[in-house]
Formats: structure tokens, C-alpha cells, sequence
């Protein structure tokens, strides 16, 4: 019978020419369909690995060799010390998303209210209802998306404090007031988006497709959000690198009298804009 050792061997070998994370994607995919952590399968590897079991880890394995990412093939990812449940419907969460998390937790009072515009699965959102008491508005396109987001607020205990809106950007919450918004709107410009067997060739185009120069949702969301601010807010978008500095300057033609700045991400990329109003907002006209 095949041992751990020998199957993951195996594994390694058919992943290598797809990708370049091999040995750490078959270690997950073992894990998983043996429904342990990665070190156990270092101390037992020579455990004899049943046929069953074999095949499944083979059909991952084949799976992931055509780009399919191991979160969709998981069907969950990590994000900010937390498991969000995804699936293709949803873009996978990005560690680069936890800087607007970051930021808007050290802004946030509790019981500050929060708009979350393009919620996807509900990871920003949740992590920042569960990490500040704010309260959290979340707004999408895909009905398939706010599904996933109330089903990860309950697994997390944060749904008392969400709330999910299918919509166009603002249109669901265009009457509330908010002290931050945060987004993660698709940003890949059109010519770049990357094709199958890329693994984001695998994520909804709705949800990375951005436009011609990658704002086209920006532009339309900044004429949206002067309305929706409380008299001090904070606001948090984020983007591709090479469109942030477009970016930071529409945010400020928005948003005159706001304090603009870029964020930079884990490999100090310019990731995203933060602007932060300077002293009291004019009431908002009724």
C-alpha cells in the first residue's frame, strides 16, 4: 500500500510544472482529504495511505495541475486569522485586503457603522464587524456572493452585527449615513485580465474586471460617496498598483478637503488610497 511519503512525493511531482508553490499545495491537499494539519502528515509519513483516499488526493492534485485554485478546490480560504468559506462565485480574499481591515479597525469606534461596497464572501466585512464592534453594511451585484457572506457572518458569530444588501455599489444603502467605507472593487484592467490556466482565469470576471484603465467601478462609487458620509469618515479603496496614483487623484477631486494618502501592501506595492476627512463634514442635504 502507498505510503504518505510516496503519495505526497507523487503529488509534488505532478504539481511541479503547474505551479511553483508544488510541495506546500499537495501537503494542503493531503491534509485535507485526510482531515489533518500539514505537520501530521511530516510525522507519519510513513502511514499507509488507503486506496480511497489516494484516488481522491490524485483527483485534487489533477485539479489544482490546471490552475484551479486550492482555495476553490478547499472550498475555503484564510483571512485575517479567520476561514472564510468560498467558491467560485466569489473572488478569493487577499492578504493585501487585510491592510483596509488594518486601517479601519484603528479608525473604527464601536458601534460606528461601515459600508463594505462589493462584499464578495463577506471576509472584510465579517473581519471588521468581529475586530472593532462596528456595525457593517455590505453591498453586491451576485446574489450568489451575499448568500456566502451571511452564511460566513453566522459561521464567524458576527450576522447580529452585518448586514447584506444585493445591489448595484450604493443603490441598496443610498439613504444611510456612514464613518467608513471601505472597497475592494474589481481593478484588472480589461487587457490584463488573465486567462485559464491562470488561477485568477478561475474567479468571476464581475469580480476582477475593472474597465478599460481598471476604475471604471471607482469612478461611479465616487460620485456616490459623498452622500453616504457621516461628518467624520474614513475611506478606503482598494487597487492595482500601477492605477493608484489615478486612484488618489479622483478620491481627492471627490473628496475636497480630505486628507489623501497611499498605502503600500506586504511587498510595498502602492495597494490603496485612504482618505480621512479633516474636521467636521457639512451636514448631508436631504
Amino acid at each position: 500500500m502507498t505510503t504518505l511519503a510516496e503519495a505526497l512525493r507523487g503529488g509534488i511531482e505532478s504539481l511541479a510544472p503547474a505551479t511553483e508553490s508544488a510541495r506546500a499545495d499537495a501537503q494542503i491537499l493531503l491534509a485535507h482529504v485526510l482531515g489533518r494539519e500539514r505537520e501530521w502528515l511530516i510525522a507519519h509519513a510513513d502511514a499507509p495511505l488507503p486506496a480511497e483516499q489516494r484516488e481522491n488526493f490524485e483527483r485534487l492534485c489533477r485539479r489544482r495541475s490546471s490552475g484551479e485554485p486550492v482555495a476553490y478546490i478547499l472550498g475555503r480560504a484564510g483571512f485575517y486569522g479567520r476561514e472564510f468559506i468560498v467558491d467560485p462565485n466569489v473572488l478569493i480574499p487577499r492578504p493585501e485586503s487585510e491592510h483596509l481591515v488594518e486601517e479601519a479597525i484603528a479608525y473604527l469606534d464601536a458601534g460606528a457603522i461601515v459600508l463594505d461596497v462589493g462584499v464578495g464572501c463577506g471576509a472584510i466585512a465579517c473581519t471588521i464587524a468581529a475586530e472593532s464592534g462596528a456595525v457593517v453594511f455590505g453591498t453586491d451585484l451576485s446574489a450568489a456572493a451575499i448568500a456566502l457572506a451571511e452564511e460566513n457572518a453566522r459561521r464567524l458569530g458576527v450576522a447580529a452585527a452585518c448586514r447584506f444588501y444585493q445591489g448595484d455599489l450604493t443603490t441598496p444603502v443610498h439613504e444611510r449615513r456612514f464613518h467608513a467605507i471601505v472597497a475592494n472593487l474589481p481593478y484588472v484592467p480589461t487587457a490584463d485580465l488573465p486567462a485559464l490556466p491562470d488561477p485568477v482565469g478561475f474567479e468571476p470576471r464581475a469580480a476582477v474586471d475593472g474597465g478599460s484603465d481598471g476604475l471604471a467601478l471607482y469612478r461611479r462609487l465616487l460620485a456616490q460617496i459623498p452622500a453616504l458620509l457621516e461628518r467624520h469618515a474614513l475611506i478606503l479603496l482598494e487597487a492595482a498598483p500601477p492605477t493608484i496614483e489615478d486612484l488618489a487623484r479622483g478620491v481627492r477631486a471627490a473628496l475636497p478637503g480630505f486628507a489623501v494618502s497611499i498605502g503600500r501592501d506586504y511587498a510595498g506595492l502602492p495597494r490603496y488610497v485612504r482618505a480621512a476627512s479633516q474636521g467636521e463634514l457639512p451636514a448631508p442635504e436631504n
